[in-house]
Order: structure tokens, then C-alpha cells, then sequence
């Protein structure tokens, strides 16, 4: 049985961080899936970067609006993070996929605001669920070992 993720309700600056993603998701290039995803990283020092997905031909050649977000954000000079929020144009339930998570995780940890999956499709409500929650387990550089 999988397990389910509930996470808790968002407060103001993770709602506003959310609305961000939702709305730049329109901005997407999803001519493949359809699937517009739109992410709002926010710095540690309350600076917020924006990504889409851009998706293309050679699926392994897309990149999601996680790392997206994650690229602007780190050609900008930051390296610390307090949340991501991601969302869809139509409100879907999404989270990052395993590769975004792992590449965030690396960058330590962090609050993503999301509607989780088993909520409501077209109108679920946002949550807030810690990146460890969501990756228990991420790759670290032997260099990070004890």
C-alpha cells in the first residue's frame, strides 16, 4: 500500500510562493505531456526564482520547472534555500519528480508547497511537506560523509 503524504496547511508567504508557480506555469513548453508545471524556489534570503518545464522531442533532453528554478536560482550566486512551491496550470495534485528532489536535496533541506496526490484534481488545496519527507534517502558526496 503506498504510503500517503498529507503534509500541513501553507501559511501566507507559502500560499503567495505557490500562486507564484501556478501562475508561471502558463509560461510552460509542454507540447508533448500537455502537463504545464510552473516552480517558485525562494531563497534564504527571500529572493524567488522561477522555472517552467520545457519539454522536447527527446524526452531526456526535457528539464522540469524544479530544476529549472534551481538553475536560475544558482546562475543568480544563491546556494542556501527555504521552500519550493510547484503547481500545474490546471491545478493538478504534483510533486517534484526523484531527480529534481535529489538535486534539491542537494542544496539541504526545505519546505515544497504542492497539492499532494490523492487530493482533488482541477481544485486541490496547496500543502506543506518537508523535501525529507519526500526524499528519506538522497545521494551525498563522499566528500559530506562522516
Amino acid at each position: 500500500m503506498a504510503e500517503m503524504v498529507n503534509g500541513r496547511t501553507p501559511g501566507d508567504a507559502e500560499l503567495e510562493l505557490w500562486q507564484a508557480a501556478r501562475a508561471v506555469a502558463a509560461h510552460a513548453y509542454a507540447r508533448y505531456s500537455g502537463l504545464q508545471v510552473g516552480a517558485a524556489l525562494r531563497a534564504a534570503d527571500g529572493a524567488v526564482y522561477l522555472g517552467v518545464n520545457v519539454e522536447n522531442a527527446s524526452y531526456p533532453a526535457g528539464l522540469c520547472a524544479e530544476r529549472s528554478a534551481l538553475a536560475a536560482a544558482v546562475t543568480a550566486g544563491e546556494r542556501r534555500f527555504a521552500a519550493l512551491a510547484v503547481a500545474t496550470a490546471q491545478n493538478d495534485p504534483i510533486l517534484p519528480c526523484g531527480a529534481c528532489l535529489q538535486a534539491l536535496a542537494e542544496f539541504g533541506d526545505l519546505d515544497v508547497v504542492a497539492v499532494l496526490p490523492g487530493q482533488e484534481a482541477g481544485g486541490g488545496e496547496p500543502r506543506v511537506v518537508a523535501l525529507r519527507e519526500l526524499l528519506r534517502a538522497p545521494f551525498h558526496s563522499p566528500r559530506d560523509l562522516p
